[in-house]
């Protein structure tokens, strides 16, 4: 495949969108280097058909953070009984990742199996597929199994499946892995980015805070020292914090995500607590470290614990393909020792941890063949 082929072909393949009426543009074009999706239309309409049913399937095994060992062993045995050499990498108790390869994988696609809570079973309808990680990110697991297994049929080798645990949280999965590495140069990471190549990522900066007061009856409040209010006079302050901006990346911003405190409307608070989420930004040259900012606001006023601190993250752009930038962080940034990153996937983020969380059918079919492009085309620089 020619390069600039190669790049803009996913334009080509999917310019007559959804609904039916591009489907067949999935399958043909052989001559400009599309020969691995060139297949007959009964044999793409089996490999749909799996698509599909293996998304459903995944989305049935309830994987909420913590509790991933059934998805993952389901996932396991069905790369194995497809001759694919599987291992679990452990990362706790009960919980391990799902590693697969063929050859030596040179090329590694990767992304989650846990979710969000609740469980939300899986249905769908002529244009969807519903349920708790359809979007993020069984669909996208799916679709990364599906490519790879349809590259593998065209004669493409060295390739590998990394299916993480623990992303939903603390990437615990992800850290464990990078412990680990297999010598690839590229990873290709599954998150929803509407089949957009992502140009970069915000990172996430969080902190706990615990605050300190003194009970008493409410009809005396000058007997007692409310944590409520200290705790409310910090985040007053924490809000008026000048957040860093970036050219690509866009403005650094802050969620009070959580507040607790008091026991009852008649007491005077003994304690108070809250959990703050930034989404960061690269620092700019000659600017403040925000943590150092936010530990030095802190400090003496309250308990505090930084939870994560995961870095932003710029990625490479590719000629030919559609590009977005996302405010949510990923695993990535604990997968350094895997190779270059890359980050596409099927489903909206939009919809990704909602009840009504779900991911068209057309944008899975789309997300094998972009994966199958990327791959191809990252081959041709080895």
């Amino acid at each position: 495949m020619e390069a600039a082929e190669g790049l803009s072909l996913h334009r080509r393949l999917f310019s007559q969108g959804p609904a039916g009426k591009g489907i067949p543009c999935l399958y043909k074009d052989a001559s400009r280097g599309a020969n691995w999706i060139s297949k007959p239309m009964s044999q793409s309409q089996a490999i749909s058909s799996e698509l599909f049913r293996l998304t459903q399937d995944l989305v049935n095994i309830p994987s909420i953070t913590g509790e991933e060992e059934a998805c993952s062993q389901f996932l396991a045995n069905y790369l194995a009984d497809r001759q694919w050499k599987v291992e679990a990498i452990p990362v706790s108790q009960g919980r391990f990742n799902v590693f697969a390869t063929h050859g030596h994988p040179e090329i590694v696609l990767s992304t989650h199996l846990d979710t969000v809570p609740p469980f939300i079973p899986a249905r769908e309808d002529a244009e969807f597929i519903y349920g708790r990680g359809s979007c993020d990110a069984k669909g996208i697991a799916a679709a990364e199994v599906m490519a790879a297994q349809s590259l593998l049929d065209e004669g493409v080798s060295d390739l590998g499946l990394l299916f993480l645990v623990g992303e939903e949280t603390l990437s615990d999965g992800a850290r464990a892995a990078n412990e680990t590495p297999r010598g690839s140069k590229y990873i290709i990471n599954g998150e929803p980015t509407c089949n957009k190549l992502a140009l970069g990522t915000k990172g996430v900066l969080r902190v706990d805070l615990r605050v300190r007061g003194k009970m008493a009856h409410s009809a005396y409040p000058q007997l007692g020292e409310s944590a409520v209010e200290k705790l409310l006079d910090i985040l007053a302050d924490v809000r008026k914090l000048p957040l860093p901006g970036d050219e690509i990346l866009g403005p650094c911003t802050l969620n009070i995500g959580v507040i607790s405190g008091g026991c009852a409307a008649n007491v005077i608070p003994g304690e108070a607590q809250a959990q703050l989420l930034f989404r960061t930004v690269p620092r700019q040259s000659g600017a403040p470290d925000l943590k150092s900012q936010v530990e030095e606001l802190l400090r003496g006023r309250c308990e505090f614990e930084f939870i994560r601190d995961t870095p932003a993250l710029r990625l490479e752009k590719l000629d030919g393909f559609e590009t977005d930038v996302v405010a949510y962080s990923t695993d990535l940034p604990s997968l350094t020792n895997w190779g270059q990153p890359f980050l596409l996937g099927p489903g909206s983020i939009h919809v990704a941890h909602t009840d009504g969380e779900r991911v068209r059918k057309w944008d899975l079919q789309q997300a094998v063949a972009l994966y199958g492009c990327l791959v191809r085309l990252l081959k041709t620089r080895n």
